[in-house]
């Protein structure tokens, strides 16, 4: 396993000289205003169906939701159920009861259980003793992190990158309240309520629309800019380092009170009154927003009787209904990889505008400033310094600031001071403004030959940055997590196409995905094989004829068969797998006609949607001028490969052999990184080659060390014109790779058309 599916590694604890771990208290996270609230409401009402926290690294993420599970009021189960059953109302399908009425009970704090990303299946639903259940028909079940999490918080850190088999089962789980688990006939049903809270960074890769869609809640989270926001967050870890007892100690009662805010709320939850003004209000911002089906207005209306139910309120109110739409929206509007989540707040204030027209004398219609009993807005205060969570004023919080493990007001701090990155009077960031209200990026400096200059940091191996360092972050200082400060510009395919699929050959072993062959844990069976270890997917037929030869000599003449360890047979399966899909691509004088780069960054962006739908990373390489350069290295985020494709320069020389050269050099660390992830080599030019001396030559070397990595290559031929040289397809004989007109690589949506290289 990956360091990356290590929890301990990610862990926001500190231990005290006596070996004891203290939870850095959730009180002392410093803004982070629409995080905590969506959390805090989620805690609340577990069926708004959990919170996505999305950003950057080192944000406090983690250390917000971990700290989360201390404020949750206890629970009381039957002792000894290992599913947590609740004494009051058990579990009648329990596959540890069923439970009598007077069956003894305990209680133990609400639990936090974290999902590696490298967990198996098995270790997330649970696993069948299948000797057992076999040889002598006992259901026999050890259950998984799903009941672990019953009545607690399921924590998955870089939600992401998990599988996606694995996200939807985790999801649907939350949705239904119940884990499922069928294995060769046999079925073991229990229930499997959590607050489900994942968190994720956008530059390692998106999940799927379909998939967003399902988490209730989602926030954008940011390191804060202010040099006295960082000064205060280094302040408190190193304190909370030096002293965790101390540092706790000096926290308790904000959590304690907050705590108790959240049972509160519980209990007055149900007493909370949708008015159908809200209701109509609720709908009007959805059908404005356009968002697909009718997920959006559910976890909607949940959310705002949360919300008026943690600031007391017995009703709906309108300030409600907008900072529900704010947390449930966002990422429901995300139509295509190369959308990013965020919510138009003018757009939102217009639909509710509109609701409230229509119907003016409505009584049920409260208008924004209707407070709540403890006299704070929607988005009070929750700590020590207020009466809510996120101390953000009426429109709550949004783009986070904070730091790495420490984010809120210290006992007797002047409060929150996230509002002090340069925003204007209104909230909005500094800089153009685009006819949509949303900031528009600045052109960034170039260097001499024309590529956009980038930070160190930007450079470095760690992943791309989906967001440009440098003041380019947000500077909302109301913690908007709608507005992403200034917006990059990103290279949007044309609509209607669509690109051939192009596999690697042969079957590998790689990750799940969906472009090429392999053999993985899902798919049809295509053999069976004798378990290395725990049993995955038995082969029921191969373990009966395994058995069968030795049934006299175990003494059996009649009854079950007698099975044992070793005739047991795993299914050999065949699916799809994800590859690296490396683009390297021609920017050189000879592409740089202005209709011809414009085809082929249609093309690439066809070919990066695919990869996107398919699971694949992606890396990008460009060469012109003197030089290659990597634009992206290997990484999930299609944006972010969109991003650079926007700003591709063109012009000069024709460097093959540099691109080339650099192609191999990057397959090489990736093969170190990710061994079992299979390449594909997309390679768009026109087979020119102009820089240096002998520029052929050098191109045919290149192309052997190329070859000679092993990675299946596809030439992308652009060459165009009557008079035509055939240099591209001189390459890909080269790289014994087959050849590809540009024209034939992509084609209209409404026409199926499969290429497989």
């Amino acid at each position: 396993m990956s360091a990356r599916s290590e929890p301990v590694l990610r862990a926001p604890q500190s231990r005290t000289k006596e070996g004891a771990v203290t939870i850095y208290p959730f009180s002392a996270v410093l803004g982070m205003a629409d995080m905590r609230l969506a959390l805090l409401l989620n805690a609340v009402s577990p069926a708004i169906g959990g919170v996505l926290v999305r950003g950057e690294k080192g944000t406090a993420k983690s250390t917000a939701v971990r700290a989360l599970a201390a404020l949750l009021p206890p629970v009381r189960r039957v002792a000894g159920c290992r599913f947590g059953c609740d004494p009051a109302e058990p579990d009648p399908a329990c596959p540890d009861g069923p439970h009598p009425a007077d069956s003894a009970a305990e209680t133990r704090p609400a639990r936090l259980v974290e999902l590696p990303v490298g967990a198996a299946e098995d270790r997330v639903v649970g696993a069948l003793d299948l000797e057992k259940a076999i040889g002598e028909g006992v259901r026999a079940f050890e259950p998984g992190l799903l009941a672990a999490a019953h009545r607690g918080v399921l924590y998955v850190d870089e939600v992401n990158l998990l599988h996606d088999h694995l996200v939807d089962l985790l999801l649907d789980a939350a949705a239904m309240g119940r884990s499922h688990v069928e294995r060769e006939g046999v079925s073991v049903s229990h229930a499997a309520r959590f607050l489900l809270v994942g968190t994720m960074n956008p530059e390692e890769g998106e999940l799927r629309p379909q998939l967003l869609d399902r988490f209730g809640l989602t926030v954008e989270v940011g390191a804060s800019r202010d040099p006295e926001v960082r000064v205060e967050v280094v302040r408190r870890r190193l304190a909370a380092d030096a002293d965790p007892v101390g540092f706790a100690a000096r926290w308790a009662d904000a959590d304690a009170e907050i705590a108790g805010q959240v049972a509160a709320a519980r209990r007055r939850l149900p007493g909370v009154r949708l008015p159908d003004a809200a209701l109509r209000q609720i709908a009007e911002v959805c059908a404005a927003f356009d968002v697909d089906g009718m997920r959006a207005d559910i976890v909607t209306a949940r959310t705002a009787l949360a919300h008026a139910a943690w600031h007391g309120r017995d009703r709906v109110t309108i300030d409600d209904v907008r900072v529900a739409a704010r947390l449930a929206l966002p990422h429901r509007r995300r139509r295509d990889p190369f959308d990013t989540p965020g919510l138009d707040e003018k757009r939102l204030d217009e639909a509710l505008q509109r609701a409230q027209d229509a119907h003016p004398d409505d009584p049920d219609d409260a208008g924004p400033d209707d407070r709540g009993p403890d006299g704070g807005g929607p988005a009070g205060d929750g700590g020590p310094n207020g009466g809510g969570p996120t101390g953000g004023g009426p429109t709550g919080g949004g783009r986070q600031g904070g730091g790495d493990g420490v984010e809120q007001d210290e006992p007797g701090s002047a409060g929150d001071s996230a509002a002090r990155d340069g925003a204007d009077p209104d909230g909005r960031a500094d800089g153009p403004v685009g006819a949509d209200g949303w900031p528009q990026r600045q052109t960034g400096a170039r260097d001499d030959d024309g590529w956009p200059q980038r930070s160190a940091d930007d450079r470095g191996g760690d992943g791309p940055n989906a967001r440009p360092r440098g003041g380019q972050e947000s500077a909302t200082g109301d913690d908007d997590p709608t507005r992403s400060g200034e917006s990059q510009p990103v290279a949007v395919p044309r609509g209607g196409l669509k690109a051939r699929v192009l596999t690697a050959p042969g079957l590998g072993d790689g990750v799940p995905g969906r472009r090429s062959r392999a053999r993985t844990g899902r798919g049809r069976t295509t053999g069976a094989r004798v378990p290395a270890g725990r049993v995955g997917a038995l082969h029921l037929p191969a373990t009966i004829r395994a058995a069968a030869p030795h049934q006299a000599a175990r003494g059996r003449l009649t009854g079950p068969l007698r099975l044992r360890r070793d005739d047991l047979r795993e299914a050999v399966r065949e699916g799809r797998e994800g590859n690296l899909v490396l683009f390297v691509v021609d920017a050189s004088g000879s592409m740089g006609a202005r209709q011809r780069m414009t085809t082929v960054k249609d093309a690439v962006l066809a070919l990066l949607t695919d990869a996107y739908q398919r699971r694949d990373k992606v890396a990008v390489i460009a060469f012109r001028g003197a030089g290659a350069r990597t634009l992206l290295p290997a990484t999930s985020s299609v944006l972010a490969a969109s991003t650079r494709l926007a700003e591709l320069p063109t012009g000069g020389r024709t460097p093959l052999a540099e691109g080339l050269l650099a192609a191999a050099d990057l397959l090489r660390v990736e093969r170190l990184r990710d061994p079992k992830r299979r390449p594909l080599v997309l390679i768009v030019t026109d087979g020119r080659a102009t820089a240096g001396t002998r520029p052929l030559d050098r191109a045919a070397a290149a192309a052997a060390v190329l070859a000679a990595t092993g990675a299946p290559c596809v030439v992308v031929d652009c060459e165009s014109g009557p008079v035509r040289l055939h240099l591209a397809a001189r390459l890909a004989t080269q790289l014994n790779a087959p050849r590809t007109p540009l024209e034939a690589l992509t084609h209209p949506r409404d026409h199926a058309l499969s290429v497989a290289a």
